[in-house]
C-alpha cells in the first residue's frame, strides 16, 4: 500500500490541498494552491511515531515535510487550509494493515531536530517545573536565540507581545507604541513615579514610560541577551539616569513601595500553581494605591489543561502554561489586590502575528543566515499557527488592571476610567 493511498483512505471529504510522497504516490486536486509534500522516509517516521502537531512539527522543521505554494516564513494561508482537512481514525484491522504496509522500521522514531528541547518529564536536571533554575533554562531556550534575529522579526520596537492597533491600517510600530502607552495610561503614570517592569524583555515599556511620562523605571528579565540589548538601548536613548535594566529573576526585583508595576508577557512563564506567590510578591512591591497591569495570553475557559501542546512545549515555550482570565483575576483578588478593569485584545494579537510573519518572510534569507533554516521554520510555524488560534478564539490576550488598596480601602482610583479606548 502506497503512502498516499493510506492517507486518502482516512480522508472524510475532498482534501483542501494536494498530497505527494517520496514513494511516487499522490492524491488530491492537481490544481490545488498548495501541495503537502512528504520528502523522505524520516519524515514518515516522524509522522508515524508522534501523531498530531509534534510529528508534523518535527517533519516540517527538519525539512522532510514541505508545503509547496507557501512561504516558510508566513505559511498562514496554507495552515488555514490544512486546518480544514478532516481525517477519520481507521478501525483496528485497517490500522494494523497500514502498519504492516509501512513496515516496522517506520515505527522506530528518528532523533528529533536539534531545535527540540526535552519533554517535561526529562527536564528535571534543571529542577522541578518553575524552579528558578528551570525557569532560567526555559527563558534562555526561547529568548536568547539571537537579538539580530528578533530585530528582523519584531521590528524597531523590539516588542515581543501583543500590540494594540489604534485604527485599521496602523503600522506595527504605531500599534506597539499604542500598547505601551495604553499600559502607561492604565497605570496612571506621571513624572517622578517609580515603575517596576517585570519580564521587561528588551526594555520597551521602561523606555516608553521614562521617555514620555518621566518615571524612574527598573526593568527585570531572565534573558541575558534581552538585558544586554535593553541596557544598550537605554544608553543610546540617554536615559541611564532614569532606567535600570537587570538580568534577574522577577522574584529578586530590588526596591519596594513602587507606584506601578507592569507585567507584560511574563505570567505565561510563571506556572498556574505559582499565581498566589506571584501576585503576593508583586502586591508587596506596591505602595498603597499603587497599580499593577498584567498583560498575558489566556485561554477562553478556566477549566482546560494549563499545559501547552507538545510542539509549543518542545520548540517554543518550554514549561509555558495558560489559563483563563477568571483564574488570573481570582488569584489577584485572593492576594489582596482589587481588580478594577479587564480587557480582551485577542484580535489585536492576530494582527500582531500577521506583521511578525510578514517581517520574517521579508527578511527570510537574512534570518536563515543568522539562526539556520530549521529555527526560522519553527518561528514561521508557531507564529502562523498562533495567529489562527487567536482568530478562532482558541487563545486570547487579557490585560488585567489591579490596585493595592490602603488599609481603609482607599484605592485612589478615578470614578471612571481615564485612559480612553
Amino acid at each position: 500500500m502506497k503512502i498516499a493511498e493510506m492517507l486518502e483512505s482516512m480522508v472524510e471529504d475532498t482534501p483542501p490541498m494536494r498530497f505527494e510522497a517520496y514513494d511516487g504516490s499522490s492524491f488530491g486536486p492537481a490544481e490545488a494552491t498548495y501541495t503537502l509534500r512528504l520528502k523522505s522516509e524520516r519524515g514518515l517516521r516522524y509522522l508515524a511515531t508522534a501523531p498530531g502537531d509534534l510529528g508534523l512539527g518535527r517533519a516540517y522543521v527538519a525539512g522532510d515535510l514541505d508545503v509547496e505554494g507557501a512561504h516558510p516564513g508566513d505559511p498562514y494561508e496554507a495552515f488555514k487550509a490544512l486546518g480544514s482537512w478532516r481525517l477519520r481514525r481507521p478501525p483496528a484491522l485497517e490500522l494494523a494493515a497500514m502498519i504492516k504496509a509501512m513496515g516496522w522500521r517506520n515505527l522506530l522514531p528518528p532523533p528529533p531536530p536539534v531545535q527540540e528541547t526535552l519533554p517535561r518529564w526529562r527536564r528535571t536536571a534543571e529542577g522541578l517545573r518553575h524552579s528558578r533554575r528551570r525557569d532560567a533554562e526555559a527563558i534562555q531556550h526561547h529568548y536568547d536565540v539571537s537579538n539580530e534575529f528578533y530585530e528582523m522579526v519584531l521590528g524597531p520596537s523590539m516588542a515581543y507581545t501583543c500590540a494594540v492597533f489604534p485604527k485599521s491600517g496602523a503600522s506595527l510600530e504605531e500599534a506597539q507604541e499604542e500598547k505601551f502607552d495604553l499600559v502607561a495610561r492604565k497605570l496612571g503614570l506621571s513624572r517622578g513615579m517609580r515603575l517596576l517592569d517585570v519580564g521587561c524583555g528588551w526594555g520597551g515599556m521602561s523606555l516608553h514610560a521614562a521617555k514620555h511620562y518621566g518615571v524612574q523605571a527598573v526593568g527585570v528579565t531572565l534573558s541575558k541577551e534581552q538585558a544586554s540589548w535593553g541596557a544598550e538601548a537605554v544608553r543610546r536613548a540617554g536615559l541611564s539616569d532614569r532606567i535600570t535594566i537587570l538580568h534577574s529573576d522577577y522574584r529578586d526585583s530590588p526596591g519596594e513601595s513602587y507606584d506601578a508595576i507592569s507585567s507584560i508577557g511574563l505570567l505565561e512563564h510563571v506556572g498556574v500553581h505559582n499565581y498566589p506567590d506571584y501576585f503576593g510578591y508583586l502586591r508587596d512591591k506596591l505602595r498603597p494605591g499603587g497599580r499593577l497591569l498584567n498583560h498575558c495570553i489566556t485561554r477562553p475557559t478556566n477549566n482546560s489543561s494549563h499545559k501547552a501542546g507538545p510542539f509549543i512545549d518542545r520548540y517554543v515555550f518550554p514549561d509555558g502554561e495558560l489559563t483563563g482570565s477568571g483564574t488570573i483575576i481570582t488569584a489577584a483578588q485572593d492576594a489582596g489586590l482589587e481588580v478594577r478593569h479587564t480587557e480582551n485584545l485577542r484580535e489585536h494579537y492576530a494582527l500582531t502575528l500577521a506583521h511578525w510573519c510578514a517581517n520574517l518572510r521579508g527578511n527570510w534569507d537574512a534570518c536563515v543566515a543568522e539562526v539556520g533554516e530549521a529555527t526560522a521554520r519553527v518561528w514561521g510555524l508557531y507564529m502562523a499557527g498562533s495567529r489562527l488560534g487567536f482568530e478562532h478564539n482558541e487563545i486570547q490576550l487579557h490585560q488585567v488592571l489591579a490596585v493595592k488598596p490602603g488599609q481603609t480601602g482607599d484605592a485612589t482610583f478615578p470614578l471612571r476610567p481615564t485612559w480612553g479606548s
